[in-house]
């Protein structure tokens, strides 16, 4: 299982990319660093929360970023 990062960004525009992909069967794998910076103690130093998917999903998946990075 190879993984791609498609998106690094903030918690709530991930929420909103990982939603859209959902809707078309693809389930991306969330990292937080942001909410593991909290926990740690450090804050938030300007880290971003990460989506990834599976290669296999590429193809599937890219007017859906695309089109979500239009809109940005």
């Amino acid at each position: 299982m190879a993984l791609k990062k498609i998106f690094s960004g903030s918690e709530i525009m991930a929420m909103g990319l990982k939603q859209k992909l959902e809707e078309i069967s693809i389930f991306p794998i969330v990292k937080n660093n942001l909410q593991a910076a909290r926990v740690s103690g450090f804050g938030n130093m300007g880290l971003a929360v990460e989506l990834f998917i599976e290669e296999r999903d590429l193809l599937k998946a890219e007017k859906v970023i695309e089109d979500f990075k239009m809109n940005l």
